[in-house]
């Protein structure tokens, strides 16, 4: 085959049909997409203040931060999201009377092992705020084993100071996320 007789680019090939009739260009070139690994996988350190936000809303923007869902590279398998630090968490909100209409029902396995709390209550335990941080958000994310990961990359504190300074975190603004 004579690539001269063929117009176009150099990359490109002109293959015949039987009746040496009709020419077929068929571009050479193949684009692959490119999935991320852990390896390509770029995690930034960002910090979200709960302050005077929703709960449902905050834990969905931060279950997409923490799957990488913003991120051009993102692979559903793969954890290429960031690590979330939440500031502030004793400040979220809930609209309505959902304090203590909302009930988180738990269930051990055994007959009458069936528990209900409020999310009043289960903010007035000891580390109440993480608790309920990870609950909704861990309701958000995958239920299998990389969903359990991406829960570990997150951490929730009740006031405005945390310890993960040496990592350089960038504060953003979650109502900015869409």
């Amino acid at each position: 085959m004579n690539l001269s007789s063929c117009p176009g680019k150099i990359d490109e090939r002109c293959f015949f049909s039987s009746n040496n009739k009709n020419k077929l260009r068929v571009n050479t070139l193949s684009y692959k997409t490119i999935s991320a690994n852990k390896a390509t996988a770029t995690k930034e350190w960002v910090v979200v203040d709960a302050t005077d936000q929703v709960l449902g809303r905050l834990g969905a923007k931060v279950a997409n931060l923490l799957r990488g869902k913003h991120k051009p590279n993102f692979t559903p398998h793969v954890d290429c999201g960031d690590n979330v630090i939440i500031i502030n968490a004793n400040k979220v909100k809930l609209t309505g009377n959902k304090w203590n209409d909302r009930v988180y029902l738990s269930y051990s396995g055994y007959p009458g092992g069936q528990k209900a709390i409020t999310p009043a209550r289960l903010q007035a335990k000891p580390n109440g705020d993480d608790r309920l941080l990870r609950k909704v958000i861990k309701g958000m994310l995958p239920k299998n084993k990389l969903g359990a990961q991406l829960l570990g990359n997150m951490y929730v504190y009740s006031g405005g100071e945390h310890k993960h300074e040496a990592q350089n975190p960038k504060s953003i603004d979650i109502n900015q996320i869409k």
